[in-house]
């Protein structure tokens, strides 16, 4: 008895360790180094920021077309920037295309804070039209917000080239008020208990 008795704890024992083993090989694979083989890569991520762009080696020479990268770090050091991209018709109509895309949501078509996703912020998206960003800050501070984004805005560096946001620049300048949209003062595009960008 004791001997059937013993091969029985045995084989339970055995099928336990099995059931054991078997549990852990998902975890074991997984520290194998195929796991990582996509995720892991010398490639650049277009997740990582302005900052994945390596600038051009010493002695390049771009061809022409090809995007380069301005090198800021954060917003206040875009305030220096000065628009390469003359407002030209062409530069509007790009920049609508991509506040129509970017912009909307939250500023609304008309850029005075009125968008759908921003009317349920407790804070209202700045007023666009405003003379604060139409008369007083820089083109630059324009760029800077919208590639690095601000305390509730998003950056869009990832989304758009700077080619792409100095065109938005252009259209919040020259197109925005333009186009229909009553400016406002600058007493009443500040939020109350601070700044929401």
């Amino acid at each position: 008895m004791c001997g059937k008795g013993a091969l029985r704890v045995g084989a339970a024992a055995g099928s336990l360790a099995l059931a054991c083993c078997l549990s852990l090989m998902p975890t074991v694979a997984g520290a194998w180094p195929w796991s990582r083989d996509m995720a892991n890569q010398i490639s650049i991520k277009p997740e990582h920021g302005a900052e994945s762009v390596r600038p051009f080696p010493t002695r390049s020479v771009p061809m022409s077309g090809t995007l380069t990268l301005i090198h800021v770090h954060d917003r206040d050091g875009a305030m220096k920037l000065v628009n390469p991209n003359p407002a030209t018709a062409e530069s509007i109509k790009h920049g609508r295309k991509f506040f129509q895309i970017f912009c909307t949501p939250c500023h609304g078509a008309s850029g005075t804070g009125d968008g759908l996703v921003g009317a349920k912020f407790l804070i209202r998206p700045f007023d666009l039209t405003a003379d604060n960003e139409q008369k007083v800050m820089p083109e630059g501070y324009i760029f800077g917000t919208v590639e690095f984004g601000g305390a509730l805005m998003p950056p869009y560096g990832n989304d758009l080239s700077p080619s792409e946001i100095w065109d938005v620049v252009n259209y919040v300048r020259h197109g925005l008020v333009a186009e229909g949209a009553k400016p406002t003062s600058v007493a009443s595009n500040a939020p109350p208990g601070g700044k929401a960008r």
